[in-house]
């Protein structure tokens, strides 16, 4: 924190003393609204230079300060009060009473969370998960965002070391999802800061299941930002960290990450054999899932290992793809999407252009429907590529 910021005179406004609960310097409150603005489709904006006189509560001649329409709705929304609340001045006497007796509240909730409680909120995420596949993180994304505050402050308030590491388990796994969704939605580097309090909270769980599955979850966002090396030997590390204390469906979901990773560098060969060793691991059954979840089945690896087959431009990508596309389950709508770029990748490497352009329009379709940013430049791309095809001039002498 800067030295201009100690906390040493009394809060003059509810805006200041919540910059305080944060424990956030002006600059950073700045740079939290900004990407908060980012995420939630704000117009309004707050600088370092206005957010000082907002929190003071009046203007230099003494004036009380107003901030634009734009800029009150943001802050109200970020922080839960009304503008006139947030610039009003705090009661201190109130304040301390007030937080007393939210500790003694989140204390006595901490206490009450139980097997039933738990249940509860896998539940929860079970529900918020369909949501999310089907609608995507437009729809989803707000929710999980909630569930991942509220089971921070039960796990924050909770003094039961198997509490804990229970909620600290199941707060890796909205993690995850939310660091999923972010990267859908094109945030990187919100994805990112996603995982790492991911993997934070699955090491508090004690279980090795749930940190090497937030470690790999985030090797995607390396892809993404063609950090391919640097994926493939994370994925590497954590496979084979995995070989000897974790179920054989998520050995079989991390080689086929591994087999992701290394399609993406271009290690064709490496890559089929990841594909063939997570088809071996695959359990016949994996519908008892006693850690992470993984969506992972015969026709979902059929998917992924077609994704790796189009990504290194093999024609069979085609065929596995698209047996794939006709046993998908229809609520896996993000899933359709991004096979159905992947096909339409395939056939544009194989010259089959209109093939190639209806599977891009239907994934077009689908990605504005769930608000995937990441396929729709993966679309984008490909249209280009299209286009670029068709404005080729003929050589001369041949036929047009």
């Amino acid at each position: 924190m800067a030295a201009d910021e100690v906390y040493e005179a009394p809060p003059r406004t509810v805006l200041e003393r919540k910059l305080r609960e944060r424990s956030e310097t002006h600059a950073e409150f700045v740079r939290a609204a900004e990407e908060f603005a980012r995420n939630f489709g704000e117009a309004g904006t707050v600088s370092e230079r206005n957010l000082k006189r907002l929190v003071a509560g009046r203007n230099r001649d003494g004036s009380r300060v107003r901030p634009r329409p734009a800029t009150a709705r943001l802050l109200e929304r970020m922080l839960g009060l009304t503008i006139d609340e947030l610039l009003s001045p705090p009661d201190l006497v109130r304040s301390v009473e007030t937080g007393e007796q939210e500790l003694r509240q989140m204390l006595s909730a901490a206490r009450r969370v139980n097997t039933e409680v738990l249940a509860l909120l896998h539940e929860q995420l079970t529900a918020v998960r369909r949501l999310d596949r089907q609608l995507g993180a437009a729809v989803a994304h707000d929710e999980v965002a909630t569930k991942i505050r509220q089971v921070v402050r039960l796990r924050s308030h909770s003094l039961t070391p198997d509490t804990r590491a229970e909620l600290a388990a199941l707060l890796a796994e909205f993690g995850t999802l939310a660091g999923w969704q972010a990267l859908d939605m094109g945030a990187v580097a919100e994805s990112w800061q996603h995982y790492e309090r991911a993997k934070e909270s699955a090491h508090e769980s004690e279980d090795v299941a749930f940190e090497v599955h937030s470690a790999a979850e985030q090797a995607f966002v390396l892809i993404e930002v063609n950090e391919t090396a640097t994926a493939v030997e994370l994925l590497r590390t954590t496979e084979q960290r995995a070989r000897r204390d974790v179920g054989r469906l998520l050995r079989s979901w991390l080689a086929a990450a591994y087999g992701e990773a290394l399609a993406a560098h271009g290690q064709r060969s490496e890559s089929l054999r990841a594909f063939d060793r997570a088809a071996s691991l695959l359990p016949p059954d994996a519908s008892t899932l006693d850690g992470p979840y993984v969506a992972l089945d015969p026709v979902h690896l059929a998917r992924w290992r077609g994704h790796a087959l189009a990504r290194v431009g093999e024609p069979e990508a085609v065929e596995v793809l698209s047996s794939a596309l006709s046993r998908l389950d229809p609520t896996f709508t993000r899933a359709e999407t991004g096979l159905r770029v992947d096909l339409a990748t395939a056939f544009s490497a194989m010259g089959e252009r209109e093939q190639g352009r209806l599977h891009a329009d239907r994934a077009a379709v689908l990605a504005a429907e769930i608000g995937s940013a990441r396929q729709q430049r993966r679309i984008d791309h490909i249209r280009s590529s299209l286009k670029s095809s068709d404005t080729v001039q003929p050589r001369r002498g041949s036929r047009p």
